[in-house]
């Protein structure tokens, strides 16, 4: 089971309030998106046999985990 992200929308550095989310791979490829909610998101990547991970920081970087936790 990869891990995804759950990657809120728009993305930038502005702290906006987020408008949406997609599910991306670690490669910043988009799977799936987008959903109103977070929980709509971590549910289609559960259903699509993926392990959703969301950000616990504003401002993220796929190669630091330890600013992602998992969504189980």
């Amino acid at each position: 089971m990869p891990n995804v992200f759950i990657e809120p929308m728009p993305k930038g550095d502005t702290p906006a309030t987020p408008t949406g989310y997609q599910i991306e791979f670690e490669d910043g490829q988009k799977a799936a998106g987008p959903f109103k909610t977070q929980k709509e998101a971590i549910d289609e990547a559960k259903r699509l046999g993926h392990k959703p991970l969301v950000a616990h920081v504003r401002n993220t970087d796929k190669g630091k985990r330890d600013q992602w936790r998992s969504a189980d």
